[in-house]
């Protein structure tokens, strides 16, 4: 046992150990991002203080240079004078020097103020401008050089009141003029710059005091708290010894149960089995008698057609009619039998619910008994289903007889069929879309909630011991979520259920059972021959099939193993149609058609199926045909027509 005390001392001491790091945690990032702004607003206003001494020094260099640029025009200007009037070359050299000057300084102006717009231009119409003049003092000096000095004064003088001249004045005067105005808005952005950056630095200095205290305290919580937790794993230790004490008990405890779980699982199961062998004895004995009867008819008119083949054909032709009869009722029995057995596959196709229902009637009225009132109830234009139609059939029979034993064999049973279009999560989990709903009603003794709840479950049963295995519903219920749809119960005690089976609408085209003629029907050789690649195992139906095969006039291969086909279609490429068995040693019937497709993509393939658990891999029997045995003449026919392209036949 654990001290409750101690669990809440250590409890506590985690709360506020947890409380006092995020704390600390929580100011340390807070102050480190406050000195992280402090340092990029400092940065930013060093540079903004830079960016307007920058401004200001290069205001000074614009007017520097415009005063550069009117004194080396000036200066060339005496010197020209000096030149023309006594003829002496060394004026004529400072001429020369101070007018390159002056150009020089034209062009450092342009490269000074060329951010600048305004004064952009101002120095572009400034070089143009100068450049003129410039010619103009130049044709002085060549006067004067070639000792034309009258023409040289003249012309000097002339200069004197030059456009160009006063032009150039003007704009070098616009310049530094200008320049002065910016100077000074330059110059104060500059003092609030440096004040703005001295009051930043002196709040980072301060920030980097209170980081520098803020560390200090935040080292000491972290060394409180290291020493909080080495006393708390301390307690936690003591704690983990008598949890790990209590686990023990607790798990010797639960081997315990589980022996005691194991053996009640076993005895379910071997009661469960014994109540499955039960049931399987009791529909055994029904069937085992009409199975008998249908066999009787069978042997006895082929006996008949043996004795009357020759005195009476007419007569045997009868026989052999009730003979095939007899044995479609014997094939459709055994598939009900596999249905039943839950043998069966899933293969749906679109399904006329009505027409399913009223082809039962006769097998309704004889499982529930004649003191029970049978009525079906159908509306108008009642949509197809998408469901397989034996497992539906044995759907609604599980229903019909849960409802007669709910009535002890006595009262009313309507099967109610109706078009419904549902929203999504009206009834169950389905989606929104349309459904039919089959709604099976009787008037027994109903069920409460608790029972509704259980009744899906495997073995579930409210029947006395050996009146049923409580497996119906369960059944039922599988079967309706794989067609996707839902089951839904209504039901009061002493006032009957109503189950209903919302399944969900097929728009595509219904066929019969099949899609075979009717076995009475005799079909002649078929309009258009095939080539068949035939594949059965044994040996009298192989033999049959191709008799049956060539009979319809097509060219028959027939095997006896997938191997041996596959060796036949590598000689023969003009086959049609693979028509093969699904059991058969070595190589399954699925696993020569997917060789036979991968050689030869365009061929249709037919499964030949007798005992329908071969068929349970669903995806391996995608996209091709299936033919049950046993199977008429008339079936094969069209399972051939359907499954192959047309071959005109070939005439002599």
């Amino acid at each position: 046992m654990t001290d409750p005390e101690g669990t809440t001392g250590l409890t506590g001491s985690s709360s506020r150990e947890v409380w006092g790091r995020g704390f600390a945690s929580a100011v340390a990032l807070v102050l480190t991002l406050l000195f992280a702004a402090l340092v990029y607003l400092v940065i930013e206003s060093n540079d903004e203080r830079d960016a307007a001494a920058l401004s200001e020094r290069q205001s000074f260099e614009t007017i520097m240079a415009a005063r550069s640029i009117e004194e080396s025009i000036a200066r060339a200007e005496v010197a020209l004078g000096r030149f023309i009037i006594n003829g002496d070359s060394a004026p004529a050299t400072i001429y020369r020097n101070e007018r390159r000057a002056a150009a020089r300084q034209v062009e450092r102006l342009q490269r000074i103020v060329r951010d600048n717009p305004e004064q952009s231009a101002r120095a572009t119409e400034l070089e143009t401008v100068f450049r003129d003049y410039g010619g103009e003092l130049a044709v002085a000096a060549r006067l004067a050089s070639a000792g034309q000095n009258f023409d040289a004064l003249a012309r000097y003088n002339s200069i004197a009141n030059s456009q160009n001249g006063v032009t150039v004045g003007r704009i070098l005067e616009d310049i530094a003029q200008s320049e002065r105005a910016l100077l000074s808005d330059r110059s104060a952005a500059r003092v609030a710059t440096n004040e703005r950056a001295r009051l930043l630095a002196t709040l980072l200095t301060l920030a980097g005091i209170i980081l520098a205290i803020a560390a200090l305290i935040l080292a000491y919580t972290t060394f409180s708290a290291f020493r909080q937790r080495s006393d708390a794993d301390q307690r936690a230790q003591e704690l983990e010894d008598a949890v790990a004490e209590r686990t023990a008990e607790l798990e010797l405890l639960n081997a315990e149960l589980r022996a005691e779980a194991a053996e009640r699982e076993a005895a379910e199961q071997k009661l469960q089995q014994a109540q499955k062998l039960e049931a399987v004895g009791q529909l055994t004995g029904g069937i085992a008698h009409d199975f008998n009867n249908m066999l009787a008819v069978v042997i006895g008119g082929l006996d008949m057609a043996k004795r009357k083949i020759m005195a009476d054909p007419d007569r045997a032709s009868d026989h052999i009619d009730h003979a095939l009869e007899g044995a479609n009722r014997a094939a459709t029995l055994t598939r009900r039998l596999l249905t039943f057995a839950r043998a069966e596959p899933f293969l749906p196709k679109g399904v006329d619910p009505v027409a399913q229902i009223d082809a039962m009637a006769e097998i309704l009225h004889r499982a529930i008994g004649e003191q029970i009132a049978v009525s079906i109830d159908a509306e108008d234009d009642i949509w197809p289903i998408w469901v397989d139609p034996h497992q539906f059939e044995n759907a609604v029979l599980n229903l019909a007889v849960n409802a007669r034993d709910a009535m002890d064999g006595r009262g009313d049973l309507s099967i109610a069929i109706g078009n419904r279009a549902l929203a999504a999560g009206e009834v169950g989990d389905i989606g929104a879309g349309d459904y039919v709903r089959i709604a099976v009603t009787d008037t027994g003794s109903g069920m409460d909630e608790d029972t509704i709840e259980h009744v899906f479950e495997p073995f579930f049963t409210t029947k006395p011991v050996g009146k049923g295995t409580g497996l119906g519903l369960s059944q039922i219920f599988g079967f309706v979520r794989q067609s996707g749809g839902d089951i839904w119960i209504d039901s009061e005690v002493g006032s009957g259920t109503t189950v209903s089976l919302f399944l969900p609408r097929f728009t595509g085209r219904v066929v019969g059972e099949d899609g075979f003629k009717d076995a009475t029907d005799t079909v002649g050789p078929s309009q258009h021959a095939r080539t068949i690649l035939m594949v059965e195992d044994d040996a009298r139906v192989r033999k049959s099939t191709a008799a049956a095969l060539e009979e319809l006039g097509h060219t028959v291969f027939a095997c006896a193993s997938g191997r041996e086909a596959l060796e036949v279609l590598a000689e023969q490429p003009a086959i049609d149609l693979l028509l093969t068995d699904v059991v058969m040693p070595e190589m399954t019937g699925p696993e020569l058609a997917e060789t036979v497709v991968a050689r030869r993509p365009d061929l249709p393939v037919i499964f030949v199926t007798g005992y329908a658990r071969e068929a349970i891999d669903g995806e391996r029997f995608a996209d091709h045909a299936i033919l049950r045995k046993p199977f008429t003449v008339n079936a094969l026919a069209q399972a051939v027509d359907a499954a192959a392209p047309a071959k005109p036949v070939e005439t002599v």
